[in-house]
């Protein structure tokens, strides 16, 4: 048996650097949520000029984040892109946060991902009524408290991602069958840390 695949766990301080941009992080997001697209693609998503996206799809790429793809331009000047690895990237607290640099890092771009997903999330908020009552009575916010060791906290997490894991492969299967009605790209922000009330 294979083993499964999992996010690549970023180690290295100038790699993370790479998403204290703002715009690096989103620009990854739509990527990895467009599959493949060009500069000029997510400029107007981002409202940016074309050669200012181009810049940090270029910085990414340098820190191995993102690739060049193959498109279905018929321009062949076009430069198409895609995210490195479907599996993403991950890292740990305790590799940043032995420097001040380290860990100023570590804050900067673990803020950055959840100023990202709250402003998602705050967008899907102001916009649920026009997706309908099919799509508003399934999305879910939910929040669960339990009494965990770090050890047990880290086993869920395997299997929440070994669950997300599933789920993806499943709606990529369907897409690849053609079985695209009804199907939208959807979020899924789950978090776990210690809290003392």
């Amino acid at each position: 048996m294979q083993p499964k695949p999992s996010p690549e766990q970023i180690t290295d301080l100038s790699r993370l650097k790479a998403f204290t941009n703002p715009l690096r992080m989103q620009l990854y997001r739509l990527l990895y949520a467009a599959g493949t697209a060009t500069a000029s693609q997510l400029a107007e998503q981002v409202d940016q000029a074309p050669s200012l996206v181009s810049y940090h799809l270029r910085k990414l790429a340098e820190h191995g984040f993102v690739a060049g793809a193959t498109g279905d331009s018929t321009d062949g000047r076009e430069r198409w892109w895609q995210v490195a690895s479907e599996e993403g990237w991950g890292f740990r607290d305790s590799d940043f946060r032995q420097t001040p640099e380290g860990a100023a890092v570590l804050g900067a771009v673990t803020r950055s991902i959840m100023d990202s997903r709250t402003a998602l999330h705050r967008t899907y908020l102001d916009q649920a009524g026009a997706w309908g009552e099919e799509w508003s009575d399934a999305a879910f916010n939910s929040e669960y408290l339990f009494a965990l060791t770090p050890s047990e906290l880290a086993e869920m997490n395997g299997e929440l991602m070994e669950l997300s894991r599933r789920w993806r492969e499943r709606g990529k299967a369907a897409e690849a069958a053609g079985e695209t009605d009804g199907r939208e790209r959807v979020a899924v922000h789950m978090y776990g840390f210690p809290f003392r009330p």
